[in-house]
């Protein structure tokens, strides 16, 4: 059995096993910082490889299977995993409201909010800031794919510099479109679905949402993602990511599909024993 696919089937395993504990729920899926383990591999940081290649129209070329972290490819070990430097990163800055429904949340809230027991896509710009499995970019002149193991979710981005659609309908991938500034792919990204969240912990956002994703390639091994938020209706000011890092694999994604998951009822259920049997 793939080593990959062993691992995700033992956290899954895990989780159901520990319902009550959604803590670590939280913390099996991570956002750079998954829980120590004792390192299982002896994966070294990947080189940096050398320059990025370029397409044909002078941009480097994004394509690749993109394994968070620095390992260049799936690893036990967590050191290799983290994508950011978390201590280095400014947190959210909410409107007072905002700030007041959040703290208001139990963790078996943040449990219901999550996209994995939904069985939803994690959206944007969930893709890249709460997506802990590899991904793959197809680039061709004038488009921008991409494609997550996770749910088998998919996205398609014109790169061309068209403007976003005058009346876009809502959607988990949001009205995206992108451009070129030298050697950075800017995504700018409106109408996203209310439905996701920006992290595991209650992060929601209004209608008024606004992603710009930039994307770059320093050199062969190594992908940057820097995100940058605003919604002037849950946030107090715009935030803007730490540089997350990917690495350059060597293995086809997985077929990973959300289907007949019943954890949805089942924090449903313990959220209805928390409230003391009152529905909410």
């Amino acid at each position: 059995m793939n080593g990959r696919l062993a691992y995700y089937l033992v956290a899954v395993g895990a989780a159901l096993g520990t319902l009550c504990m959604a803590a670590g729920l939280a913390a099996q899926e991570g956002n750079g910082s998954q829980p120590a383990q004792p390192a299982k591999s002896k994966q070294q940081p990947a080189p940096k490889g050398g320059p990025a290649p370029r397409t044909a129209d002078g941009h480097p070329d994004l394509s690749g299977v993109w394994f968070g972290g620095t390992a260049g490819g799936f690893t036990y070990n967590p050191a290799l995993r983290r994508q950011f430097d978390a201590k280095a990163e400014e947190p959210p800055q909410f409107q007072p409201w905002a700030a007041a429904k959040i703290k208001t949340m139990t963790q078996t809230d943040f449990e219901l909010g999550r996209a994995s027991v939904n069985c939803l896509p994690r959206g944007v710009p969930g893709m890249f800031l709460i997506n802990p499995y590899p991904f793959q970019i197809v680039q061709t002149p004038g488009l921008f794919v991409q494609l997550d193991e996770l749910n088998n979710n998919f996205r398609v981005v014109h790169t061309d510099g068209r403007a976003h659609d005058p009346d876009p309908d809502p959607s988990f991938d949001g009205d995206e479109v992108g451009h070129w500034e030298g050697d950075t792919l800017v995504i700018d990204v409106i109408s996203i679905d209310e439905r996701t969240w920006n992290n595991f912990t209650g992060w929601f956002h209004s209608d008024q949402e606004h992603v710009i994703e930039r994307i770059t390639r320093p050199s062969m091994n190594y992908l940057n993602v820097v995100v940058t938020i605003e919604d002037p209706k849950v946030l107090a000011k715009p935030w803007t990511s730490t540089p997350r890092v990917w690495t350059l694999g060597h293995e086809d994604l997985l077929e990973y599909y959300c289907t007949n998951n019943q954890e949805v009822e089942q924090y449903k259920a313990l959220k209805e024993k928390e409230s003391g049997g009152d529905k909410k």
